[in-house]
């Protein structure tokens, strides 16, 4: 039997680091060999996490370059946005691939990153080499490479939903207007006032309008698939759930198109691509739906009155919102079928 790949997570005591534990425990061709943290070194994972006894109770490494090289092939970054951006370079230049869930690579334009995230950005060498990891869209440009920025969860249910009918022109992008919701997941496991049970429970909010920092990536997104800049509306809401994300998505049709017309799109443009699974007419998706897997489900209704679009995305926003499309990326990037390792069914209810 061939050696696995091994893997390093930095930030392993978050919950994307530990949702891609937890996947790579199955994965058939890598293995993680090294759990890492600055603020828990020396400490046993299972201290914070007990589900892991009896699979993982190494104790946590700190962050060094040399010592990741001697245990890893490939590293992912699951930290806070503002440490990816000093870290990367350094573990890239020690000869290591490096896959960034944090954000910090993902926007190409320093003072575009600053602005929206309130960081000082990385520098425009790393950037430029970054490879954008849209698994569905940006494949042929994952294959091969050795350093991915992983996409944001909202950025990944809402292009996904978008990215066909723009590109095909069925839908005005300057009319595109997102209505997102997201589980409590989304913001971490650090506590804070607005995570708070008691705020959270038996409520619905909306937060960072206007202002959210996925607003640029989506925008980036979506002027690609134009071909000319798109400025969108994209409202963000906190609901009490522990996983899923919702885009609701609403638009003006261009030309005289049937809902028949949009789901035919979709499908030819989706083909081949087994994690995105398109409803048919009348079916729309629920967050439970994809719970726990890899998938974005995607359905429509068209309003003949209005001849408006609405786009319903839906997402596990720490699966396909993040580990589970980290790897995916890993498949890619290593030119192995892209679901190895992501093969599970939804969990339901």
């Amino acid at each position: 039997m061939s050696k696995k790949l091994g893997v390093a997570i930095v930030g392993s005591t978050g919950y994307g680091g530990v949702e891609l534990i937890r996947l790579l425990a199955s994965h058939p061709q890598a293995e993680v060999t090294s759990v890492i943290s600055s603020s828990s070194a020396g400490t046993p994972i299972t201290e914070g996490y007990p589900h892991l006894t009896g699979i993982r109770e190494e104790l946590l490494d700190d962050v060094d370059a040399a010592t990741i090289k001697s245990k890893a092939d490939v590293v992912f970054l699951a930290t806070p946005p503002g440490v990816a951006s000093k870290l990367a370079p350094e573990l890239l230049a020690a000869g290591l691939k490096v896959i960034d869930l944090s954000g910090d690579f993902r926007l190409k334009s320093p003072a575009l990153y600053e602005q929206w995230y309130k960081k000082p950005a990385a520098d425009e060498e790393h950037l430029g080499k970054a490879v954008f990891g849209l698994s569905e869209i940006y494949a042929e440009n994952v294959r091969g490479a050795d350093f991915i920025s992983n996409p944001g969860c909202y950025p990944t249910a809402t292009t996904l939903g978008l990215f066909p009918a723009v590109k095909a022109g069925f839908i005005d992008p300057a009319t595109i207007i997102i209505d997102a919701k997201s589980g409590v997941s989304g913001a971490g496991r650090g506590a804070s006032l607005g995570t708070h049970y008691s705020e959270l429970n038996e409520n619905l909010r909306a937060y960072k309008v206007n202002q959210h920092q996925h607003i640029p990536e989506i925008e980036m997104i979506l002027s690609d698939a134009a071909g000319a800049e798109v400025v969108t509306t994209f409202t963000t809401h906190l609901v009490p759930m522990t996983r899923g994300i919702m885009s609701t998505m609403y638009a003006s049709v261009r030309g005289d198109r049937s809902l028949n017309d949009f789901l035919e799109l979709y499908r030819s443009f989706y083909e081949g691509r087994p994690f995105v699974r398109i409803r048919p007419e009348g079916q729309w998706p629920a967050t439970k739906e994809v719970w726990g897997s890899n998938y974005c489900d995607i359905g429509f209704a068209l309003d003949s009155r209005t001849n408006r679009i609405t786009i319903v995305s839906v997402i596990d926003n720490l699966v396909k919102g993040a580990a589970g499309q980290a790897v995916q990326n890993l498949n890619l990037m290593m030119g192995w079928d892209e679901t190895l390792g992501l093969q599970f069914v939804p969990a339901y209810p």
